[in-house]
């Protein structure tokens, strides 16, 4: 999961350098995920998040940005800052869809480093 999750970081770099910050998120998700691909992994896009409820299952309309390698999550963002619900909504995706590791990734930041987070589903992280 960590050699994913450093391609993904390292797509992130070169997506940012190419197109810089201030574009829609959505522009970032796709060019993110046409990345992803070029360098080999699997992407799925706007990935449904179904919730569990008293045993039923409910699709309605959760869904994480990208799904890599069915394994982590990234959520794109191009906002001012990151907020605290930010990060909550990227922990309670991998609850949800039971999985380990998240990426929230701001593009609209002048140094990328500054705008990625990792995300562990079991662990609290400041």
């Amino acid at each position: 999961m960590n050699q994913i999750s450093g391609k993904i970081v390292d797509a992130a770099f070169h997506v940012h350098k190419s197109l810089g910050p201030g574009l829609l998120e959505s522009v970032y998700e796709v060019v993110l995920a046409h990345e992803l691909r070029r360098r080999g992994l699997y992407v799925e896009r706007q990935h449904p998040v179904p919730i569990e409820y008293d045993e039923i299952r409910l699709q309605i309309g959760f869904s994480a940005d990208l799904l890599v390698e069915n394994q982590i999550i990234v959520e794109v963002k191009s906002v001012e800052a990151i907020a605290p619900v930010h990060k909550k909504q990227v922990l309670t995706y991998l609850r949800l869809a039971d999985k380990r590791l998240g990426l929230l990734i701001n593009f609209n930041v002048s140094l990328i480093k500054d705008g990625i987070y990792r995300i562990v589903n079991g662990f609290e992280e400041g």
